[in-house]
């Protein structure tokens, strides 16, 4: 199979059209339709279904489709990696995490890296655990930060359950098997903490458990977000109905609403920093915790940007000193 072959293919079920993909390729329609002709001739089988409606993936098609996407990702690191033998002065990153990372980890990752290599070409995807997972799976991340849930929270929710087991041994894959797991690497566990307004009156006490919690008016983010999946699961658990007043607003926009005095919310500790106009309270009662974790695709081979950024995510995590925070062992 070639390269451009595989290209053509990904290109047309993205776009959904021979005409779309062809001009995001750059290429005349019998070009396009000439690579995809030789693509099914040489697998012996209809990769495309082409109607009124568009370009849609026929069986064959569906079960090529992350494999095209993997090997297509795997072509696309080897050229940055013969790229990056002059040094770390061209490149690319591609990273994704939960936004509540994004946020904070992310954050002083990126900022430190960016000052070290300026020609370093940074894509950041932000999205759930489980989204992330499945995009380092086809080859569209090279490192993602995700969450899993365990200790504090007791069973883990669905989605931790199912990521840490992506993480597990797998057999070895045969026809239409699916690839193994990402290799997960633990960074650290941070404690999920109560915000509110610092101009509340009376202030919240520096400990709040999970039933006064469930009484307060409660900003609650996106339902997409894994720190949503978490609260709710705890509550629950408990037997508990909070009293959600303001609900799926995006990270920043919460933290907001908090400052101006619209309820309260579950954060992670490592929000924390630099927010006068919040005040922070311990959740116990239970105490609720996350953690967080690299991924990467196993078996793939990092091109250099990447492998430096993780070495830089090592270095930031074993620096950091903050409450709530706990640095996991590597």
């Amino acid at each position: 199979m070639r390269i451009e072959d595989l290209q053509a293919f990904e290109a047309v079920v993205r776009r959904g059209t021979f005409t779309r993909a062809a001009q995001e390729l750059y290429l005349a329609q019998p070009s396009l339709s000439r690579r995809i002709a030789a693509l099914e001739s040489e697998l012996g089988a209809p990769l495309l279904d082409r109607g009124h409606q568009g370009a849609v993936p026929t069986e064959a098609g569906r079960a090529l489709l992350p494999l095209a996407r993997r090997i297509l990702a795997d072509a696309d690191s080897a050229r940055l990696a013969l790229d990056e033998l002059a040094g770390l002065r061209r490149g690319r990153v591609r990273l994704g995490a939960p936004p509540t990372v994004c946020a904070s980890l992310v954050a002083d990752v990126l900022a430190e890296y960016v000052e070290r290599y300026p020609g370093i070409e940074l894509e950041v995807s932000e999205a759930g655990s489980l989204a992330l997972v499945q995009q380092l799976q086809e080859g569209e991340l090279d490192l993602a930060f995700v969450v899993t849930r365990e200790g504090g929270l007791g069973a883990p929710g669905r989605e931790a359950a199912e990521v840490i087991e992506a993480g597990g041994a797998a057999a070895a894959p045969g026809p239409g098997a699916r690839p193994p797991g990402p290799e997960l690497i633990p960074l650290l566990r941070e404690q999920l903490a109560v915000i509110s307004s610092a101009r509340r009156t009376p202030p919240l006490p520096a400990e709040v458990t999970l039933a006064e919690l469930a009484r307060l008016p409660l900003v609650a983010p996106a339902r997409s977000y894994d720190l949503r999946a978490a609260t709710d699961a705890a509550f629950a658990a408990h037997g508990l109905s909070p009293r959600v007043v303001v609900e799926g607003a995006e990270m920043d926009a919460v933290l907001r609403f908090v400052e101006r005095g619209l309820g309260v919310a579950v954060v992670p500790a490592m929000l924390g920093v630099d927010r006068p106009g919040l005040h922070w309270s311990r959740l116990v009662r239970p105490e609720l915790d996350r953690t967080v974790t690299l991924a990467r695709r196993a078996g793939a081979v990092l091109p250099a940007a990447a492998r430096e950024m993780e070495r830089l995510v090592d270095r930031t995590v074993a620096a950091m000193d903050r409450p709530g925070v706990l640095r996991m062992r590597r």
